[in-house]
């Protein structure tokens, strides 16, 4: 079997709107590698975009999965309710932060958890706006599309967004926009469009996803707080891409001084099996009639076990403190090339989140070609990169957090040569 042959099929059978990042059709993967079904071995530096934290086919996921496996599949919680959801349910309400009495709902994609954060803030306030940043990712959804702060390829063609929703600028200081400036933004939205007694929620990633990896200003945060008890606004923290120790902390909102009223997360919860949550305040979380809230198949049996274990795992392996240590390596090295890669603007993230943005050699010009290249580069040689941000300029790194020292270092390898081949 080739990958080509295998696209071809794909071509002819799979809708055109579901995008590809690559033509690699993969066979098996275990912990950071892969290989696809013609054999060839690559380093991943994608995770599944930040789901496998925990490494593909972590071994205490997969026997959790096992065991569940060999128990029972599915039974709709809503009707047959089982306890280790509620023992999951119990974990995040412990880890999830903010110092008041909380509540989980389960659902299945990330998109679906910001849907019902936004239904709780609605339902809770009897308000109905809502105000994101540009930039922001939050689904591909009818609301969630129109939470997301990019257009392409996420809004164009797909005609009128839900209403109510309001976009700020997200602060970027390579960009020339400060945290007073978004703040400034929305003080403005208030005085000329938006009434902030109708405002239901104001939403943000603490860390920006597919916009570019921009971690949000300390300040930026307490603004929002402020803002959000003088009006009575739900304060939503998407951690959707940020959580699990990813960011070297289990939640990315842990390294600010406030705290969001909800927190919704996906990706790195499930360890590659779909699962997403909303966890927040009880008074918020509890507001809703019975009902009104939940799915068929959210809460999955196997996707809860997958996730007890995974933060069996994060603990008992200390994942926060290894992202923090393989942030901390890949940065230096990246900081170690600005002289032969002239291209570089900028490199950032908290944790093991981390990116490097690009424009032309003495210029603020974003260079999404130069982009490309490096991640066809590094392809080439056998690691995998996603590329980001809204000028497509941005390589961003996210390798399971349990990647292997010696695998990690072949990584770095060739990032350096793909690099320097690009130029």
């Amino acid at each position: 079997m080739r990958n080509a042959e295998i696209a071809e099929r794909r071509n002819a059978t799979i809708a055109r709107g579901v995008g590809m990042q690559t033509q690699i059709y993969v066979d098996r993967a275990e912990n950071a590698e892969v290989w696809d079904v013609e054999g060839k071995r690559y380093i991943d530096f994608a995770a599944g975009i930040a789901v496998v934290n925990t490494g593909h086919r972590h071994p205490r996921v997969m026997a959790a999965v096992k065991e569940q496996l060999d128990r029972f599949t599915h039974t709709c919680h809503q009707v047959l309710p089982y306890e280790n959801y509620i023992r999951l349910g119990e974990r995040l309400n412990t880890l999830v932060p903010g110092d008041f009495e909380k509540r989980t709902l389960f659902v299945t994609t990330g998109a679906e958890a910001i849907e019902n954060a936004i239904k709780v803030a609605r339902f809770a306030t009897g308000r109905q706006a809502v105000i994101a940043f540009g930039g922001g990712f939050h689904g591909r959804t009818y609301m969630t599309m129109a939470l997301t702060g990019k257009v392409q390829p996420y809004k164009a063609g797909f005609g009128v967004a839900m209403p109510g929703v309001h976009h700020v600028p997200f602060p970027v200081p390579l960009h020339g926009v400060s945290a007073q400036d978004s703040l400034d933004a929305i003080a403005a939205l208030f005085r000329t469009d938006l009434d902030p007694k109708m405002v239901a929620a104001i939403i943000i990633e603490p860390v920006q996803g597919e916009g570019g990896f921009y971690p949000a200003p300390p300040e930026l945060m307490r603004g929002i707080r402020s803002i959000c008890d003088e009006h009575g606004i739900v304060f939503i923290a998407d951690e959707v891409q940020t959580g699990f120790a990813r960011t070297g902390r289990m939640f990315a909102m842990e390294r600010y001084d406030v705290t969001a009223d909800l927190t919704t997360m996906a990706k790195g919860l499930g360890g590659g099996l779909p699962l997403a949550a909303v966890t927040g305040r009880a008074d918020l979380m509890d507001a809703a009639n019975p009902g009104g809230l939940g799915g068929t198949f959210a809460g999955n049996p196997l996707s809860i076990a997958a996730a007890n274990a995974v933060l069996d795992v994060i603990e008992d392996e200390d994942l926060c403190a290894r992202a923090e240590l393989l942030g901390a390596r890949l940065r230096q090295r990246l900081e170690g090339l600005r002289d032969a890669v002239p291209q570089i603007a900028d490199i950032r993230g908290p944790g093991f989140m981390v990116a490097v943005e690009f424009n032309t050699p003495g210029s603020k010009t974003p260079d999404a070609g130069f982009a490309a290249r490096v991640k066809d580069e590094a392809q080439k040689r056998g690691l995998i990169l996603l590329t980001c941000g809204v000028w497509g300029n941005v390589i961003r790194f996210l390798a399971p957090i349990t990647v292997q020292d010696e695998v990690f270092n072949e990584a770095l390898d060739i990032i350096e040569a793909s690099m320097k081949a690009a130029g």
